[in-house]
């Protein structure tokens, strides 16, 4: 149904600015993203970490086997 009256109107696009302030201001999502960020990021760190340390360990455990035989 279609209003010509002024007050259907302005209240129309009052709830209209209102919805997309709201939107706007919701950083929930925003957070979310972030939160995956870190994570990702310290993931990645600890993937690394245990790859260096994997490739040294591993040079070691040759090493006192080549010792001990």
């Amino acid at each position: 149904m279609i209003a010509v009256s002024g007050d259907f109107i302005s209240e129309r696009s009052f709830a209209v600015r209102n919805l997309l302030w709201r939107f706007a201001a919701n950083e929930r999502g925003a957070t979310a993203i972030e939160y995956g960020l870190i994570a990702a990021g310290i993931a990645a760190a600890i993937i690394a970490t245990v790859m260096g340390l994997g490739t040294n360990l591993n040079a070691t455990f040759s090493s006192v086997s080549g010792a001990l035989n």
